[in-house]
């Protein structure tokens, strides 16, 4: 049997693996959270130990997850690189080893990566569909650039308005976009006026991140709670818009202090935080991640002024200014195609002069955002920020502006 044979014998073996995996994962009639754990670690190792994979040499294993790594780059092919890691611990971790970060591969594979920076020579080609009716945001991975019909579906974000601010909650699950649930990973937090936006992480972005609490707090689903993850709301970034005198005909002016990245980390040889994964009591099943739900309507950590002000050593986003055009008699940016609709939303983010770089580190591109029809934008991103945090900013750009137009 040639070594093309093994490999296509085993992807349908692993689909048939995968498939009965997900039926005991996600299917009906489940009466509690203990049953569903029992099948999802029981039904997936029963048909892997009648495989005829179960003895496989672990030099060969590794030489043919390499070679299904390799082969499969896009999605959906790359669901197979994905059913690889979900047949046992064992082969986990060596996908794990061979599946490289989105800064190096360019490839977005494990939830997990949605939580690192993007790749470093090329944006990643997203869009957003709002869906107006239940304000809800979905973002996909645009696997075809001449639609944006077709996408593999990364995070979903729901509005919440309060009396004094907006929650937007981010999780995992399009079905299920609340704190209450185990795929909940951030939220972005606005004040009365949409003029100041705050990005929490689940959990920690990075060694030194500290918890932000509000004087009332209380843990919901403690037994999805790992007692090894410190709970809470960590920061991730401040958002602050300024007042434009030009009101809505004029651009936005934005800015973004990225309290989790480094101002060195856009430098030649900088390295921005990654996290390599959730942090959870039992790696066989999906993360449950800790949460707080507050039930105070006060913002967390609002500071005064027309800006949060220049943090030392965090890395700072400004947007680009746009140019005015004389023909069309509108403002414009260089979205090189990816942008059709002119709209104030619209928005391209580089970093800062306040950091100290100059050069081609300042004219790089790290975010754009912009319509492409009704209620479809599109988002592009890479280093040093993650698809979560490009996610989290954007959807302060749908944030209705008081105080600005």
């Amino acid at each position: 049997m040639s070594f093309k044979s093994i490999i296509q014998d085993m992807k349908g073996e692993l689909g048939s693996i995968s498939r009965k995996g997900f039926d005991a994962k996600f299917g009906y009639g489940m009466r509690s959270r203990s049953h569903r754990v029992v099948q999802d670690s029981s039904v997936p190792v029963d048909a892997f130990k009648q495989s005829c994979w179960a003895n496989m040499p672990p030099e060969l294993l590794r030489d043919v997850l390499m070679r299904i790594e390799e082969s499969e780059c896009t999605w959906p092919p790359r669901k197979n690189a994905v059913a690889c890691a979900g047949v046992c611990r064992n082969w986990r971790e060596i996908m794990k080893e061979i599946v490289k970060t989105p800064e190096i591969s360019g490839r977005l594979t494990f939830p997990i990566s949605l939580k690192q920076p993007g790749p470093r020579d090329s944006l990643l080609q997203c869009y957003i569909k709002r869906n107006r009716s239940n304000q809800t945001y979905y973002l996909y991975l645009g696997l075809n650039q001449a639609s944006n019909d077709d996408g593999k579906f990364l995070l979903a974000a729901r509005r919440c308005r309060r009396p004094t601010c907006t929650d937007y909650i981010i999780s995992l699950n399009g079905d299920d976009v609340s704190k209450g649930s185990s795929t909940y990973i951030g939220k972005l937090r606005s004040n009365f006026l949409g003029t100041k936006f705050t990005i929490y992480d689940a959990q920690p972005p990075n060694a030194g991140a500290k918890v932000t609490k509000s004087h009332f707090t209380r843990l919901i689903n403690v037994k999805q709670v790992s007692p090894r993850v410190p709970a809470g709301n960590y920061l991730v970034a401040h958002i602050s818009y300024e007042l434009n005198v030009l009101g809505s005909r004029g651009p936005r002016i934005m800015q973004c202090v990225m309290d989790a990245i480094p101002a060195s980390s856009i430098e030649p040889g900088g390295v921005a935080p990654t996290q390599t994964e959730f942090l959870h009591s039992n790696l066989d099943t999906f993360p449950s991640l800790p949460f707080f739900r507050s039930k105070s309507t006060r913002l967390e950590s609002f500071q005064s002024g027309p800006l949060f002000g220049q943090k030392d050593g965090m890395l700072v986003l400004r947007n680009k200014a746009p140019r005015w055009h004389e023909q069309l008699q509108c403002w414009c940016l260089n979205f090189n195609g990816r942008v059709t609709v002119a709209s104030v939303k619209n928005f391209q983010l580089v970093a800062s002069p306040e950091n100290g770089v100059a050069g081609q580190e300042h004219e790089n591109v790290i975010l754009q955002f912009g319509k492409v029809g009704k209620d479809v934008f599109t988002m592009d991103y890479q280093y040093p920020i993650s698809a979560f945090q490009a996610f989290a900013i954007c959807l302060s750009s749908f944030d209705t502006k008081i105080a600005c137009e």
